[in-house]
């Protein structure tokens, strides 16, 4: 699929969203809605929780601090963030950055998986422990991270479901110091597991 409609699909959830009123308590408080960046036509997507104030202000996922530690851990295996395609499961951010609710994360997650539909990734790495409990439900970040899972969940019309790779969330290694040698040491895994799916 041509990766100009692939966005033009994307920009249709986008609208979808906003015209189904998804979360309008979200909505109301927050400037815009924050859909995506990067590629449409990645082998990776990186799904964060939600928007943080940056993210709110620009519309962009991951532009703040994270964001920044995100960018150097692409550069690090040599990507830059148009070759990946970054998202986070709740679209509008939570007031004063709370995390996203139960039910926030439900709505939601159904946009979600339109996108992945779309997008077609080889590897999807859920950032934090929120994000990852959305596919791994019953597992626990510090024992799982950095491995690679094939889970079944819901992507409608895709034959082949992107393997899960749960790491933590950027945000965490900039508050300890050694989850952020961790974190580098699960990313530097990332091109052999792509080279083990194709």
């Amino acid at each position: 699929m041509a990766v100009q409609s692939k966005q033009k699909q994307l920009d249709q959830i986008a609208a979808d969203i906003v015209k189904n009123n998804v979360c309008p308590d979200l909505a109301q408080t927050a400037s815009r809605l924050v859909m995506g960046d990067g590629s449409p036509d990645a082998d990776i997507v990186f799904v964060g929780e939600a928007p943080g104030k940056k993210e709110d202000e620009t519309g962009i996922p991951f532009v703040g601090a994270a964001g920044k530690f995100l960018d150097e851990m692409l550069a690090s295996i040599e990507l830059k963030r148009e070759d990946v395609y970054i998202t986070n499961i709740v679209k509008y951010r939570p007031p004063n950055n709370r995390d996203p609710e139960p039910e926030e994360k439900k709505a939601f997650f159904p946009y979600l998986t339109k996108q992945l539909a779309v997008i077609e990734p080889k590897i999807l790495i859920p950032l934090g422990r929120h994000s990852m409990n959305a596919f791994l439900p019953d597992f626990k970040i510090s024992q799982v991270h950095g491995k690679a899972y094939r889970r079944k969940f819901p992507i409608e019309g895709v034959e082949k479901q992107p393997v899960i790779l749960p790491l933590y969330h950027p945000a965490a290694a900039l508050y300890n110091g050694g989850l952020r040698e961790t974190l580098m040491s699960d990313f530097a895994s990332i091109p052999q597991i792509i080279k083990n799916i194709t």
